[in-house]
């Protein structure tokens, strides 16, 4: 059982699928959890959920598209559970799945602003307090889409391929500085998302049998992995959640 006791950790899209099953881990794991998502009533079911569990959890209603909305949550997390010196950023839509030629661009643009400037909005809002401190974690949920194309997913693609050199930015500029960064493909989850992608019919993604996903415990149970010190040795690394090796140092089944 990892020990996170008196850390305190942000979670991003924590209402549903990977991030409620992160937040619910890593308050399993002792940290006091801020649940950011857009269905803040969603979050809130969540974070009850955990503190009748014996933890501590707040919910907060946050559009991570909006650097305004972000701030002031941030901010409340602060004044309620202490500074946050974990970060996952987990939000991420997979709208538009169309060609290139079919989708609305706000749509399309809207999908860049949640998967890759809403990561960097919630890096620029609690990285001051982390560097302040001289400690933290950053975890950053990628995809394999980061690193080759798939028909029907071009904005997904672009902001997780972006968020991978956000990451790899980020540890540039501040791994001396004591934040610890990772990204994290999870693999091919049973989450909300693959119901829409598998009800597109675009792509081999949409043809998986909802049986071969795998269940959002083994993604939350690795972003608890790499938020310890048992992690160190990936640092800097995008590790990904089907790899056997890593499933081995995590202790995944």
């Amino acid at each position: 059982m990892h020990d996170l006791a008196g850390r305190v950790a942000l979670i991003t899209g924590a209402s549903r699928g990977i991030g409620a099953a992160a937040a619910r881990a890593l308050a399993e794991a002792g940290a006091a959890v801020a649940l950011l998502a857009r269905d803040g009533a969603a979050a809130g079911n969540v974070a009850r959920q955990i503190d009748r569990a014996g933890g501590r959890a707040l919910a907060l209603a946050c559009d991570i598209a909006q650097f305004n909305a972000v701030e002031h949550a941030v901010a409340t997390a602060r004044q309620r559970l202490g500074q946050p010196d974990i970060l996952i950023n987990n939000a991420g839509v997979i709208e538009p799945i169309g060609r290139l030629w079919e989708v609305p661009p706000e749509v399309w643009g809207r999908s860049i602003a949640v998967n890759l400037t809403g990561a960097y909005h919630v890096i620029r809002a609690v990285l001051p307090g982390m560097l302040a401190s001289g400690r933290g974690t950053v975890v950053n949920v990628s995809s394999g889409a980061a690193h080759r194309p798939l028909e029907g997913w071009s904005a997904y693609c672009a902001g997780k391929a972006g968020l991978a050199m956000l990451t790899r930015s980020l540890l540039l500029e501040t791994a001396d500085r004591g934040i610890r960064v990772f990204g994290l493909s999870p693999g091919t989850v049973d989450t909300d998302m693959q119901v829409a992608i598998r009800a597109s019919g675009i792509n081999p993604v949409s043809q998986l049998p909802r049986a071969s996903l795998a269940p959002v415990e083994e993604p939350a149970a690795a972003i608890v992995y790499l938020c310890t010190a048992a992690a160190d040795a990936l640092i800097g690394q995008e590790v990904s959640a089907r790899d056997d090796a890593f499933r081995r140092r995590a202790g995944l089944p």
